[in-house]
């Protein structure tokens, strides 16, 4: 028998159920019965506005959902190898399905390292690109120089972050459709 947290990812996997943030100022959104909080708590918590996650199971998973979920075209959860190139996969990965394209195992490898090699050239080849990218560049000086960064970075054990994250994004490496 599978537990309760493996039944409803199971069902967020499957679309059965449905993931959206509620306001815990707002009681109305408590009426619906949804998992939640133990009501035993609901007092100690702060009245300024926090965010609550809330999953409908089942039949109710369309009743009551926020304007901000029903934005939401589609979503799906998938494994990524978590290797160093792990956030590199997921973003080619999410890139693919947006295109409506499935990625094998060995596509995903080489779209993950033409991204990672991407990031690398922008930031570590060119002294002209590596200005476009200055909050990246803060965030990895703090750690080590970039001499040492961009020793690392074309090795698949180094971790992308939020410096590869930061370029990926504000470069043309990923459509802002995707």
């Amino acid at each position: 028998m599978a537990s309760l947290t493996e039944s409803i990812m199971s069902e967020l996997a499957d679309g059965t159920a449905c993931f959206e943030f509620v306001d815990t100022t707002d009681n109305s959104a408590f009426s619906l019965p949804f998992a939640s909080i133990s009501s035993a708590f609901s007092g100690l918590r702060p009245k300024q506005s926090l965010p609550f996650a809330r999953i409908a199971r089942g039949g109710q998973a369309r009743q009551g959902t926020s304007q901000a979920l029903k934005k939401v075209e589609h979503f799906t959860v998938r494994r990524i190898v978590g290797d160093g190139r792990c956030m590199f996969r997921a973003l080619v990965q999410g890139m693919a399905l947006n295109k409506g394209m499935n990625l094998n195992s060995t596509e995903e490898e080489q779209e993950a390292d033409q991204l990672r090699f991407a990031v690398m050239d922008a930031i570590c080849r060119s002294d002209k690109r590596r200005t476009l990218y200055e909050e990246a560049l803060i965030a990895i000086t703090v750690e080590e120089s970039l001499k040492r960064y961009c020793q690392r970075i074309p090795n698949s054990s180094f971790w992308g972050g939020e410096s590869e994250l930061l370029v990926s994004l504000s470069s043309s490496f990923i459509p802002e459709n995707s």
